[in-house]
């Protein structure tokens, strides 16, 4: 699933491509979006703004309306030029908007709607979400609260809460209790304040880093993760996807597991994450 730092990029770049311009045409697969550009047509309209809310992606247009869209596992927004061929096949399509120079193009969206700004304040999605780890200010206090609401819940399990704090996927959980050296599968209760308040620095430090514009090697396509600091290309995170191979600090073999009720997997260093 894409984290808060994929959204945060995916935002900036269709904000340097459509805020500002007129939609000269809209196209969905969709028939929540399909109704509502019938009432109250898109084209014509103007993009205000595009911003990141947690995983949550929210292209806002003048007349007081806003398409969320939420990527899930394999959704994604391309930018093109118009008449450039597309990077996926068109029956993947969800979503298309267009300018006079850009088109904006959704795949495999799962969940997308349009709001005007009464709805998207009692949208239970946002609403539900604990604090943006990208968004400032951020309170860290809060976000060290929310997680000792679940004493009982692997740590590993409620980084991944997104009513505890958004924005972290599964990547940045395993690499983020990496460098707090703190093993996924202990409960919150058992971390004091001081190790729960590094988790969220380091989560939200990790995320930063990485949804800086331009963090990648020349496109959009060849952009890298990285958690690491290393010059190694081959050595961009510390444990995530290396289960066998040797910890980058002591050379004990990582281990993995699945568990939590997304049945997602947790990658550690059995040593240093004691």
């Amino acid at each position: 699933m894409p984290e808060g730092d994929t959204i945060y990029r995916t935002a900036d770049a269709l904000r340097r491509e459509l805020a500002g311009r007129v939609v000269t045409s809209f196209e969905s697969q969709l028939p929540q979006l399909t109704r509502v550009d019938e009432d109250a047509p898109i084209a014509g309209r103007t993009v205000v703004d595009v911003r990141a809310v947690g995983k949550h992606l929210l292209i806002e247009l003048s007349g007081d309306l806003v398409l969320r869209t939420h990527l899930r596992m394999h959704g994604a927004w391309h930018v093109y030029r118009p008449g450039e061929k597309w990077r996926r096949p068109r029956r993947c399509m969800r979503v298309v908007l267009c300018t006079a120079s850009a088109v904006a193009v959704g795949f495999d969206i799962p969940v997308a709607e349009l709001l005007d700004s009464r709805a998207l304040a009692r949208s239970a999605d946002l609403n539900r979400l604990g604090p943006d780890l990208l968004a400032e200010p951020f309170d860290v206090g809060e976000a060290v609260a929310r997680l000792k609401e679940r004493p009982e819940t692997p740590v590993g399990d409620a980084l991944l809460d997104q009513k505890a704090m958004a924005g972290i996927g599964n990547v940045f959980k395993s690499e983020t209790l990496f460098v707090c050296r703190i093993n996924p599968l202990v409960p919150i209760a058992t971390l004091r304040d001081e190790q729960l308040q590094s988790l969220v620095r380091t989560a939200r430090e990790l995320l930063a880093r990485n949804a800086r514009p331009g963090r990648h090697a020349g496109s959009a396509r060849s952009w890298f993760r990285q958690t690491t600091r290393s010059l190694d290309p081959s050595a961009r995170l510390w444990v995530y996807g290396r289960t066998g191979k040797p910890c980058r600090r002591c050379g004990a073999a990582i281990v993995s597991r699945l568990h939590g009720p997304g049945t997602r997997r947790s990658y550690w260093c059995p040593r240093c994450q004691y």
